[in-house]
C-alpha cells in the first residue's frame, strides 16, 4: 500500500511539473510567424565616405575600428581610437553602419540620422539581397531620425503601430544587423516610457531590455502584432556592450516627423523660449505646493513667445494644453509637437495660486542665439538660477535677489554655492532679478575674486566668487 501511495505522488507530481512547464510555455510568445512577416521590409544600411573626411577626424583607421568610433560616438560621445593624420589619396571607405525599414512600397526607408550622418553616398541592401544607392530626403538631428530614398516599387513594408497605446511589461522584438550580423533578432519587454535623455529633450525613449549593439541603429522595434512602435536608437553602458537598457524613439512620434521630412525636407518646430527645470521636495515646500510636479520656469529669454503671453520667470507650468506635466523634461516634446501659431492654454502656478496663459507659440530659431547664451552663462557659472517667488521674499523679507535652483558644477560648486541660496548682490550691485544678475554676470572677471552676498538657510553672508575661465 505504501508503494501505491508513493507511486502515485511521485505520478501526480510528474503531472503538475509537466504541466507547468507546459504553462510556461504557452505563456512565452512564438516570434517566428512575425519575423517571417516583417523580415523583408528590415534593411542593411552602408555608407561611403571619402578617406579624407576620416584623416581630417585623425587619421585613416580599420574598418573594425571605424566601426568602433560610431559606436562610441553616439553612445559615449567620444572615440576611443586617433591615429596620426597620414596624407594619402583620397578614396572611399564603405562601413556597415546600421539597419533601417522600409515605410512605403514606393521606397521609402527610416533610418537614425547618427547612421548616415555625414556619407556620400548611401547603400541600402534588401533582405533578397538587392541593393539600391539611396537619395537622403531629409533629416532631423534633434530626433535623430533620416528618410531615405530608393527608385523601386512594389517593395515589402512593415506596419507602423500606435506607440500610445503601449505599456510597461509588454513583448517586444527587434531586427537588425548588430556587428554586421544581418537580419538578427531580440527580444525584450517594454522596461519604461517617456524617458528623457539629457541629450535628447524633444524625444521621449521607449526603454526595454531588448539586446541592443552597433548595427542595430536605425532598426524597426515591433509589438506582437507585428506593429513597428519604435526605432532602436540607443543604448545605456558603462562597459561598451549591451547591459539591458536601451531606447528607441516612439513611431507616433517618428510618423510626424516623417510626414515633414516627405514634404519640406526639414523640421519645423514650436518654440516658447524658456530655461525650466524639474520640481524636488524643497522647492515644491519653498513655493508652497503640496507635491513635486511641473516645471519651474528658471528663465524668459527676452523677446521670446513666452515673454510675450505673459509667462514668467518663477512660475511653474502644471498643464500645458490638455496634458499634464508631471516632470519638466515631458514640456520640450510636447511644445516640439506644436505648430507654429497654435494658440495653447496653460496653468501655470504663481504666487501661491494657480492661473492660466494662453501661450502663442512661434517657429523656433534655427540657431536660437538667446537660448545658446543661456546655456553657456550656466556652464560658465555652473549653476542655474531663477527669479524669487513673493513667498520666498516675504519669508526672507527681502524686495530683490534670485534663487540658486541647480547646481551643475563648475564654477559654482568650487565657489561653495549651494541650491536653494539667494544672491542679493554680486561685485557690489544689487541683484534684482535674473536679467540683472546676467548683466553683472557678463561683465565680471576672470580668475579674480569678486564680493557676493548671499542669503543661507536665512542667515546673510559674503563669499569671494571667481570665476576662472
Amino acid at each position: 500500500m505504501t508503494r501505491i501511495l508513493k507511486q502515485t505522488s511521485i505520478m501526480v507530481a510528474s503531472f503538475f511539473m509537466l504541466f507547468s512547464i507546459t504553462a510556461s510555455a504557452v505563456e512565452l510568445p512564438d516570434f517566428t510567424e512575425l519575423v517571417e512577416m516583417s523580415s523583408p521590409a528590415v534593411v542593411n544600411i552602408s555608407t561611403e565616405q571619402t578617406s579624407d573626411k576620416n584623416e581630417k577626424r585623425g587619421g585613416k583607421l580599420s574598418p573594425e575600428a571605424e566601426e568602433l568610433n560610431e559606436f562610441f560616438r553616439h553612445f559615449f560621445g567620444q572615440k576611443p581610437f586617433g591615429g596620426q593624420q597620414q596624407p594619402s589619396p583620397k578614396q572611399r571607405q564603405r562601413n556597415s553602419l546600421g539597419s533601417g525599414f522600409i515605410v512605403s512600397e514606393d521606397g521609402y526607408v527610416l533610418t537614425n540620422n547618427h547612421v548616415i550622418d555625414g556619407a556620400d553616398v548611401i547603400h541600402v541592401r534588401l533582405n533578397d539581397r538587392r541593393e539600391y544607392i539611396a537619395t537622403l530626403v531629409g533629416t532631423d538631428p534633434r530626433t535623430d531620425l533620416a528618410l531615405l530614398k530608393i527608385e523601386a516599387t512594389d517593395l515589402p513594408t512593415v506596419n507602423m503601430g500606435d506607440s500610445d497605446e503601449l505599456k510597461a511589461g509588454q513583448w517586444v522584438l527587434a531586427i537588425g544587423s548588430p556587428f554586421g550580423f544581418d537580419y538578427t533578432v531580440t527580444a525584450g519587454i517594454v522596461s519604461a516610457l517617456g524617458r528623457n535623455l539629457p541629450s535628447d529633450n524633444y524625444v521621449p525613449f521607449i526603454q526595454t531590455d531588448v539586446a541592443i549593439n552597433p548595427g542595430n541603429s536605425g532598426g524597426p522595434l515591433f509589438n506582437l502584432e507585428g506593429e513597428v512602435i519604435g526605432i532602436n536608437s540607443q543604448i545605456y553602458t558603462r562597459s561598451g556592450g549591451f547591459m539591458g537598457v536601451s531606447f528607441a524613439i516612439p513611431s507616433n512620434l517618428v510618423m510626424s516627423v516623417v510626414d515633414q521630412l516627405k514634404s519640406d525636407g526639414k523640421v519645423s518646430r514650436a518654440w516658447l523660449g524658456v530655461i525650466i527645470q524639474d520640481i524636488n521636495n524643497d522647492l515644491a515646500e519653498s513655493f508652497g505646493l503640496d507635491r513635486p510636479a511641473g516645471a519651474l520656469v528658471s528663465r524668459v529669454l527676452p523677446d521670446s513667445p513666452a515673454e510675450k503671453s505673459g509667462l514668467r520667470a518663477g512660475d511653474i507650468i502644471l498643464e500645458f494644453g490638455s496634458e499634464v506635466i508631471e516632470h519638466s523634461a515631458e514640456l520640450p516634446y510636447r511644445v516640439g509637437g506644436m505648430k507654429a501659431g497654435d494658440k495653447v492654454k496653460t496653468l501655470v502656478y504663481r504666487d501661491g495660486r494657480k492661473k492660466e496663459l494662453t501661450l502663442i507659440l512661434e517657429s523656433r530659431p534655427d540657431d536660437p542665439q538667446l537660448f545658446t547664451q543661456t546655456q553657456q552663462e550656466q556652464n560658465r557659472l555652473g549653476m542655474s538660477v531663477a527669479n524669487l517667488s513673493k513667498e520666498e521674499a516675504i519669508k526672507l523679507k527681502i524686495d530683490n535677489g534670485v534663487v540658486i535652483t541647480q547646481i551643475i558644477g563648475g564654477n559654482a560648486a568650487r565657489n561653495g554655492l549651494q541650491q536653494g541660496d539667494v544672491i542679493t548682490m554680486l561685485n557690489s550691485k544689487d541683484v534684482d532679478n535674473v536679467d540683472t544678475f546676467s548683466k553683472i554676470i557678463a561683465n565680471l572677471p576672470s580668475n579674480r575674486s569678486v564680493p557676493m552676498r548671499v542669503i543661507r538657510d536665512s542667515y546673510p553672508m559674503f563669499i569671494p566668487f571667481k570665476i576662472t575661465e
